[in-house]
């Protein structure tokens, strides 16, 4: 950030012109006070001329009272007289923060990184209203950072930066509008937790997803149940789907080359599939 004592281009190329407008005035006219006049005026014009960026502006005090605003552009000052504020950029700055350490509303210590966008929107009240706004901007998003960590549980910084950082954002803003300076948004860029804690949690969420299969699997077997249950009244009002249900079970049993399949004697005599058993047998055997 530039201050005031700095010369600008303008002023040290008028002050060089001058310079050496008096210094062959004076050797041409054999008259040294043209030499300095030229150095006087040169001096006056390098400490008078004042140049500002377009994005900057810059406040004059006359005598030490506030005499308005400069920039963008060349303008002049009274040297001794005039005396200029630091130069204020009104371009969209950032400050990175940072909360080491902190308690969530749970208790949890957490480190949070945070950037803050802002900037000045009406230079006048920056200058006159706070000392150092840079510095009052970082260390108030750091303790605006603390208090909003302490007011959230962990789950929720984790899962909705997005609300965390607009709720920073409205209390910045309430607190700078005084000052002239907006903050137009923060960013939480990364939520810390310890190891320990870090391992505690993951073994949580695997319990947590083991609870989960372990009832999705109960559920199955209430819903397969009731299905056999359905079936079994169904078989037991007709004996004839019963065996074919049999018979179609004990095809599928078989069908593959090789297979061996051990049957209740009782289950073949209530089915009466001896017969059809052992045509199957003569007719591979034929």
């Amino acid at each position: 950030m530039k201050k005031y004592g700095q010369f600008s281009n303008v002023g040290c190329a008028v002050f060089v012109v001058f310079l050496l407008a008096g210094g062959l005035a004076a050797a041409f006219t054999r008259h040294s006070l043209f030499g300095l006049a030229g150095i006087a005026i040169g001096v006056y014009f390098l400490y008078a001329i004042k140049v500002v960026s377009q994005w900057e502006r810059v406040a004059i005090l006359r005598f030490g009272r506030y005499k308005g605003l400069r920039g963008p552009g060349v303008f002049l000052i009274v040297p001794i007289v005039d005396t200029l504020s630091r130069y204020v950029d009104q371009r969209i700055r950032l400050a990175t923060v940072n909360a080491e350490s902190t308690l969530t509303r749970d208790t949890v210590p957490v480190d949070v990184d945070a950037i803050v966008f802002w900037m000045v929107w009406n230079a006048e009240k920056s200058i006159l209203e706070v000392e150092d706004f840079v510095q009052a901007i970082t260390l108030s998003a750091h303790t605006a950072l603390r208090e909003s960590i302490g007011r959230h549980q962990l789950a929720q910084m984790i899962t909705d930066r997005e609300m965390m950082g607009a709720e920073l954002q409205k209390i910045l803003d309430v607190k700078t509008t005084p000052w002239g300076i907006t903050v137009q948004s923060v960013e939480i860029r990364d939520v810390r937790i310890p190891q320990g804690l870090q391992h505690a949690m993951s073994q949580q969420a695997q319990a947590e997803r083991e609870r989960q299969a372990r009832v999705i699997l109960g559920e199955a077997e209430v819903q397969v149940s009731d299905q056999f249950a359905l079936a079994s009244r169904a078989y037991a009002d007709n004996p004839v789907a019963l065996h074919l249900r049999a018979m179609n079970m004990l095809y599928e049993a078989i069908r593959d080359k090789g297979s061996t399949v051990i049957v209740p004697s009782s289950a073949v005599e209530t089915m009466g599939l001896g017969g059809t058993l052992a045509m199957s047998s003569m007719a591979k055997q034929g």
